[in-house]
């Protein structure tokens, strides 16, 4: 779908060249032109006054409302990660837990005997990456860029004041609304940092902040919406096709050419319960290609904004080092997260921007239900977004 979208973006962006797409369940391959990502300014739309060129001067500002009780929250909703190895059972047993993003048997006991069972090996693969995840580091240095910018796209909203909503570790989704309650916050913004919707990620926070209100018994003080997904927003693309871009340029230049990108998500289960989950799996991809007599990949993770555990760990340990020597890949390279790209930000500055302008409580997409759906609670989450007063 990603692919889909940077060819849809062409026309208005004016930097992408023609595709041709392999598209497959869980990783999208591409033998791509290298125009594709040549360097060009995009202006991101009208919702904006800023250009790409003038972020990381305008991240550098200082804001005039800094010191000023917040008048809008924007909170961003992610999983989280364990940042010290101490933390990984928790982390693990939240995970397993939680019935929005798969059911099993006995869950409660389950849950239990799952965290107990792998909190060893998953301790194990944050000490390779340094002792913990970097999620809540660079989700910090995303929100503080974008309300820097925020203040002075918006002034009528400001100040603006970010926070975060992890959903298996600190600081969890429900104490965060009780901070943004307490802080007195007027209009808060519920912003998913998966672009790509999916009702076992975005879904589950959202679940979470209406479950959060029915057990307190109180209606929000606050006046909520969402940004539920964003992902062919043209500065989205834009940072994605830059990291990609840099990265390639590290390839021997005479593969560069030859260079097969492969863009890797998170899967999802294909029915609830422990039940296979949707392929192919990029390490049958990576051997796959390598079957077929292609030497030369780039790794590109399209589902997340920033590091964690499976770009760190799975993409560049157990797949760029060890599969790929396994199969004789010759060269193989992951691009960069999005992580604290100037870009990037810019992009979440203007995506929420454009969200306040529109007045609009969510996407036309939230308030529909997948048809085979069983959940309850999705129903009433997205019900709960779809009827707030702003």
């Amino acid at each position: 779908m990603a692919l889909r979208n940077l060819c849809k973006l062409q026309v208005n962006c004016n930097y992408l060249s023609p595709l041709r797409i392999s598209t497959q369940t869980r990783t999208h391959v591409s033998s791509i032109n290298r125009s594709l990502f040549a360097p060009q300014s995009c202006n991101f739309g009208s919702s904006s006054r800023l250009s790409c060129l003038g972020v990381a001067q305008q991240m550098g500002e200082s804001s005039e409302q800094a010191n000023l009780k917040p008048k809008t929250g924007i909170m961003l909703l992610n999983m989280g990660g364990p940042e010290t190895t101490n933390e990984v059972h928790d982390f693990l047993l939240r995970l397993f837990s939680d019935r929005d993003l798969m059911v099993l048997p006995a869950q409660s006991k389950m849950a239990q005997w799952i965290a107990r069972r792998r909190t060893p090996k998953i301790q194990e693969q944050y000490q390779k990456i340094g002792g913990g995840s970097p999620i809540k580091m660079w989700t910090e240095k995303q929100g503080e860029g974008m309300i820097k910018l925020l203040d002075d796209m918006c002034p009528d909203s400001a100040p603006h004041k970010f926070y975060i909503g992890f959903r298996y570790v600190k600081p969890l989704t429900e104490d965060t609304l009780d901070q943004m309650e307490s802080d007195g916050i007027e209009r808060a913004v519920a912003f998913t940092q998966y672009p790509q919707y999916s009702c076992s990620t975005t879904g589950s926070s959202l679940n979470a902040i209406y479950r959060h209100y029915k057990q307190k018994g109180e209606k929000p003080g606050i006046k909520w919406s969402v940004i539920d997904r964003w992902p062919t927003h043209p500065g989205l693309v834009q940072a994605f096709a830059e990291n990609v871009r840099a990265e390639l340029a590290k390839f021997p230049a005479d593969v560069q050419n030859e260079v097969v990108i492969l863009f890797s998500a998170h899967s999802l289960p294909m029915k609830v319960g422990p039940m296979p989950w949707l392929g192919p799996q990029t390490e049958d991809s990576i051997k796959g290609l390598a079957k077929k007599g292609k030497k030369n990949i780039l790794l590109v993770p399209i589902a997340f904004t920033s590091d964690h555990i499976e770009t760190l760990h799975e993409l560049d340990i157990e797949y760029a080092e060890e599969v790929a020597h396994e199969v004789g890949i010759e060269n193989i390279r992951r691009a960069a997260s999005l992580n604290d790209s100037p870009t990037f930000i810019k992009a979440m500055a203007d995506v929420v921007k454009a969200h306040l302008d529109s007045g609009v409580n969510c996407s036309r997409q939230l308030p529909l239900r997948c048809p085979m759906c069983v959940n309850p609670t999705c129903g009433l989450a997205k019900e709960f977004f779809l009827n707030r007063t702003l």
